[in-house]
């Protein structure tokens, strides 16, 4: 079975790349947030050109669940306690005018998505946890947000307590990127799918981007492939790993509820409605564990179809499927320069299963970016901020707890020395056989993990 949303009809009037050219900007990757930046930018009149390896939101964004929310799970006392009280605001505030970016995007160009306002919960049935439900509230009122707890709700279950956002949404990501792509067009910007990119080189002040087709010469590059294919300078490889989730798409047989749901804690399980051939069909997500670890189909599918007919027992599967997230090490995507040493080369990656507002944040501060532009926002999601490679644990976790790790392979072929780190930048050098993270700061210092 396939995607809910790639069973609609794909964008699929592109052909391949067969020649060299020359553009503005260089897109690679056509999901929600490649697409979102060529938006933007083709709006705005600069010349730009997209690529995608395959066919238009083939991964992430053909499998997300698509919520549109600010509500990241039980993440503000996180923030709060982490990072301060006006970081997390701004954290809030970059994802609620996101919200409404999607939505000025779809009525500015008419765009039928099946974009609909929901509430978001986040919930427990746990006693136990409500403690922490309600601190959430309390900090997200602190902040200006007039989030409530509740002990009712449209689930066929009682809950213990909810954290509600009030004014978040859903829609239907195929028909928003397609939407996107009919805009790009008109504003002159051009698409290439199936068309892989193998290497990205700096010369003088020009990008060549390479594919198997040609190569396009570029001032600005943007890396927009979900996770970033290219090593070295950015060793995003080694700032955040994968993480494997599922979802089925039920007929309940029932009335559904409205808004948007998912558990506050472990076992995860994400609920939405969506349309399917006139009617509500439910949902279903969760059996999260990182990507690489073995699973049966009793540990994914199975548990959430017998998980649905416990609250539908006449319900009928009609969708299965899976997808990957990228999740950074302190829970906050890595958006602006892919490096502090290459100018004009951008990257937004690690959505950490947000990628619906978090694709339109990123859009907006690599547009502001290129336009030479501030952005409020652009200082909580620094891609070169060094400070999560410091989560030793959850690095030790990511490369031992699969022996798939993608980022075990990546140390395994890495051949840095001392002298060719930059400063302000980090690498993995060899110590006596053993692979060692290594930060230089700016004065040549080095510090290691």
């Amino acid at each position: 079975m396939n995607s809910l949303w790639l069973s609609e009809d794909l964008n699929k009037n592109f052909e391949s790349l067969d020649d060299d050219v020359s553009t503005d900007v260089c897109i690679i990757g056509a999901g929600i947030f490649g697409l979102s930046c060529g938006y933007y930018l083709s709006k705005a009149g600069l010349d730009v050109t997209i690529v995608d390896k395959s066919d238009i939101a083939r991964k992430t964004t053909g499998h997300t669940t698509a919520k549109i929310t600010s509500q990241h799970g039980l993440f503000y006392t996180y923030l709060v306690d982490t990072y301060g009280e006006q970081f997390a605001k701004d954290y809030l505030s970059a994802n609620e005018e996101a919200i409404e970016n999607i939505k000025n995007i779809i009525d500015e160009e008419h765009i039928n998505c099946d974009f609909e306002n929901q509430s978001s919960f986040v919930y427990t049935t746990d006693e136990v946890e409500v403690s922490k439900i309600k601190k959430e509230v309390d900090c997200l009122n602190s902040l200006g947000f007039p989030a409530n707890f509740v002990t009712k709700t449209g689930l066929p279950f009682d809950i213990a307590g909810g954290v509600q956002f009030k004014n978040q949404a859903q829609f239907n990501p195929i028909k928003y990127v397609n939407g996107l792509c009919n805009c790009i067009v008109k504003n002159n910007g051009k698409i290439y799918t199936n068309t892989t990119v193998y290497d990205v080189k700096k010369e003088d002040d020009l990008f060549s981007t390479f594919t198997v087709g040609g190569t396009i010469k570029s001032k600005y590059v943007i890396l927009a492939s979900h996770y970033p294919f290219i090593n070295f300078p950015g060793m995003y490889f080694f700032k955040m790993y994968q993480s494997s989730s599922y979802v089925i798409g039920v007929d309940t047989k029932k009335t559904l509820f409205n808004g948007m749901y998912i558990t506050a804690s472990n076992p995860t399980y994400s609920f939405r409605t969506a349309n399917y051939k006139g009617k509500k069909i439910l949902l279903l997500g969760g059996s999260d564990h990182k990507t690489g670890t073995p699973v049966t189909y009793e540990q994914s599918y199975f548990a959430l179809e017998n998980y649905a007919k416990q609250l539908y027992p006449n319900c009928e599967v009609l969708f299965r499927w899976d997808t990957r997230d990228c999740i950074t090490l302190d829970k906050i995507p890595y958006i602006g320069l892919f490096s502090s040493t290459i100018d004009n080369f951008y990257v937004g990656t690690g959505f950490n299963k947000w990628g619906m507002t978090s694709s339109n944040v990123s859009a907006n501060i690599v547009f502001d970016a290129i336009l030479g532009k501030s952005n409020r926002y652009s200082y909580v999601f620094d891609s070169n901020r060094v400070n999560p490679i410091k989560n030793r644990t959850e690095v030790k976790n990511m490369i031992t707890e699969s022996v798939n790790s993608l980022a075990l392979k990546k140390l395994k072929d890495s051949n840095v020395s001392f002298d060719s780190i930059p400063n302000n930048s980090g690498g993995i050098i060899d110590i006596n056989s053993q692979k060692v993270g290594v930060y230089k700061d700016t004065s040549r210092k080095y510090i290691y993990y």
